[in-house]
């Protein structure tokens, strides 16, 4: 078992890549790094250099010099082309002289599985880390709007799902991105306990101290309205694939990658929910 150590010095000394690193779990990765002292470049559009995945000639200007990268492919590795992306990325980061690669991925999506294949077969250092659902999307994701209207509308059944911090996501990627115990794992990354979306309004309701209700609508009703609300193609469709497909029970069991990476159980969802109640989020 390899453990956090925060005075752990990185085994690199150029600039470590963190795309999608104004991301929920990228700039948590940045903000960790930064605080290590090591040098850091955000890969976004909005940065300088800009990094767009639809633009691969935007992409040599990041690279220059680095040595590890962070990836995190928006909007989800199982959207068609992104396997193409990938493989191009590794092929451009080769060139560069890149040694190391953390992948995050989607735990149950085969399509994701394709891309760590090719992660793992690129000849660099690599590590995945394979993550369920994420408790930040309630606080600061697509359904935060309606914690705050007290109503979680989402064609999820009862199926139970183990939630993850994103906080604990980020922590376990750094220490991928700068120690050396890390290379060829593949963590598996999970919350404590598995929770159904009528836990987590529970959970939400006790914490805030109002009622929040999760209403089930019909799968075919949600994906309409959220298509009719202008929502971008891509973000219509992983929704789609998400709630018809991954969560189907495939996830529904506990795995020990925090704990295999930090040395440190994952942090539960009610510790969060009071946490971003207290800072104002809802």
């Amino acid at each position: 078992m390899t453990h956090f150590n925060n005075n752990t010095t990185s085994d690199f000394t150029g600039p470590i890549l963190v795309l999608g690193g104004t991301g929920k779990t990228g700039r948590r990765i940045v903000a960790g790094l930064q605080a290590k002292g090591l040098p850091v470049r955000i890969g976004s559009r909005s940065a300088s250099p800009p990094f767009d995945w639809n633009n691969e000639k935007s992409w040599d200007a990041s690279l220059a010099g680095v040595e590890a990268i962070y990836i995190s492919y928006s909007p989800d590795l199982a959207i068609p082309g992104a396997t193409d992306a990938i493989q191009a990325l590794v092929d451009r980061a080769k060139k560069h002289g890149v040694q190391r690669l953390v992948l995050l991925s989607g735990r149950g999506e085969a399509e994701a599985q394709a891309s760590e294949r090719i992660v793992q077969e690129s000849g660099l250092e690599w590590t995945i880390v394979r993550a369920s659902w994420f408790y930040q999307n309630f606080s600061e994701g697509a359904f935060v709007d309606m914690i705050s209207a007290g109503q979680i509308t989402l064609p999820a059944g009862d199926t139970p799902e183990p939630f993850v911090d994103v906080d604990d996501i980020a922590d376990v990627a750094i220490v991928a991105l700068t120690e050396s115990g890390h290379v060829g794992e593949v963590y598996e990354v999970t919350g404590p306990r598995l929770m159904t979306f009528t836990d987590i309004a529970a959970e939400l309701s006790e914490a805030t101290g109002r009622e929040i209700t999760y209403i089930q609508p019909p799968h075919e009703a949600f994906v309409a309205e959220v298509a009719n609300s202008g929502a971008p193609k891509d973000v219509v469709w992983i929704l789609d694939y998400l709630f018809s497909t991954v969560l189907d029970g495939r996830n529904a069991y506990l795995t020990d990658g925090v704990q295999r990476a930090l040395g440190r159980p994952p942090r539960d969802f009610a510790e969060y929910a009071r946490t971003a109640t207290a800072a104002g989020v809802w």
